[in-house]
């Protein structure tokens, strides 16, 4: 069958297993939240999360598009933090989306960079991961706090579920910083909220230091990094989705509650919540981060895959470094 002129093979292959639900089911949904997913997926590049067996099955994950890629489909060269390049899916249109989920695709993430600017960030974005032990209602209050800070700031915040235990925060960002910078404010707002909340909230990179505590993982925001995408189905047998969410909903929501079966039927009665983002300045967290410079403080560590940075403590986990 073709489904916005793109030819969907096996349209009745199982892909979530708790329902039954089909590639046909996942296309389906993707048609029915078009535009709040083009608003904030639109011409950025793409990381393809396989499962050509359903979510159950092996996967791998993908950011090369395949050499047998039909002229249409839009790409872009993106870089890895080692300076590889490849050409990278661009959310052009519902038709792109469509035909990567052709593909076995169920999971999109997302770059924080459009493909015509890509040395501009225009997102910052708040993980707020559980630590094991760690609580929902742990995470819904640390997103209430974040929230609290950055509006102190004159910073207006937006949520979003992860479609698994987290919650996201995110900032649209104007148009004047690149991903350096946009990581440099992440890591002073999670060092702020640790500051803050120590008992519930950290900023420790190194797993051995967090304690039962949520972690604001700044690292999300390094350059060339990938989040999952607002409005994209994650590979569970449930087909929950990362759904943006308003901050009314904070205190009600239960994320394994927003699939596929659900969420069409809320952006139909309650439109997006997130309709109404426009891009803000990202100084206030930049000023912050100068403080803590100038306070003594080094960079916060970076991921494994990254080269040493200027001004970055050693990386290595502390007990190992105490061994040493």
């Amino acid at each position: 069958m073709r489904v916005d002129g793109v030819e969907i093979s096996h349209p009745e292959k199982v892909y979530f297993t708790e329902r039954g639900e089909t590639k046909l089911d996942l296309i389906r949904y993707y048609e029915a939240v078009e535009d709040p997913l083009l608003a904030r997926l639109g011409g950025r590049p793409l990381l393809l999360e396989r499962y050509p067996d359903g979510a159950s099955g092996k996967s791998w994950f993908q950011k090369r598009v395949p050499k047998s890629t039909p002229d249409w489909v839009t790409t872009t060269v993106v870089s890895t933090p080692n300076g590889t390049t490849s050409d990278a899916l661009v959310a052009a249109d519902l038709a792109h989306i469509l035909w990567a989920v052709n593909l076995g695709c169920i999971g999109f993430h997302v770059w924080p960079v459009h493909a015509e600017t890509p040395d501009v960030t225009d997102e910052l974005r708040v993980d707020l991961d559980p630590s094991p032990g760690v609580s929902f209602p742990q995470v819904r209050e640390a997103a209430a706090l974040t929230r609290a800070l950055l509006r102190e700031l004159g910073i207006e915040p937006h949520l979003k579920t992860t479609g698994s235990r987290g919650l996201h925060i995110y900032v649209a960002l104007q148009p004047n910083w690149d991903g350096y910078q946009v990581r440099a404010a992440a890591v002073a707002l999670a060092r702020e909220l640790e500051r803050r909340h120590p008992e519930l909230i950290t900023a420790q990179w190194w797993k051995e230091e967090r304690g039962a505590r949520v972690f604001v993982d700044f690292n999300q925001n390094a350059p060339h990094k990938t989040v999952f995408g607002a409005w994209c189905v994650r590979p569970r047998a449930g087909a929950q989705v990362s759904t943006p969410i308003g901050w009314d909903q904070l205190e009600s929501v239960d994320p394994a509650e927003l699939t596929i079966a659900t969420v069409p039927t809320l952006v139909a009665e309650r439109g997006d919540p997130w309709a109404d983002m426009r891009p803000q300045s990202l100084e206030p967290l930049l000023e912050m981060s100068r403080q803590d410079t100038e306070n003594g403080l080094m960079d916060a560590p970076w991921p494994p895959v990254y080269p040493k940075m200027p001004n970055e403590p050693p990386r290595v986990a502390p007990s190992r470094a105490k061994k040493t």
